[in-house]
């Protein structure tokens, strides 16, 4: 086996410090871009921007729902119980034979 003299050993230590410290720092760049990237993201999701927009579409969509089913309740109820009850009250006011 080849001997390695003192100055390519040095080369090899230095090569391995600089390749050390270059990954120490694109990591530690890592690190910091995804916590940014965290920090962001709770900001964006705390904010209340936007959040009017669906909270009307969904206002809007129950107001349409609870009147059609009010409006459907009260066809049923003057179709069946009160229009009948109604048109033979007036049809015995007319039919006054006193």
């Amino acid at each position: 086996m080849p001997s390695i003299n003192r100055t390519e050993e040095n080369n090899m230590v230095h090569i391995i410090k600089k390749v050390k410290a270059t990954v120490s720092h694109k990591l530690t760049a890592a690190k910091d871009t995804a916590a940014r990237l965290a920090f962001r993201s709770r900001h964006i999701l705390s904010e209340g921007a936007g959040e009017g927009y669906i909270d009307t579409a969904i206002k809007i969509l129950l107001a349409v729902v609870i009147g059609a089913l009010l409006l459907a309740g009260l066809y049923a109820l003057f179709g069946e119980t009160v229009l009948p009850t109604l048109t033979q009250r007036i049809k015995e006011m007319f039919n006054y034979a006193g």
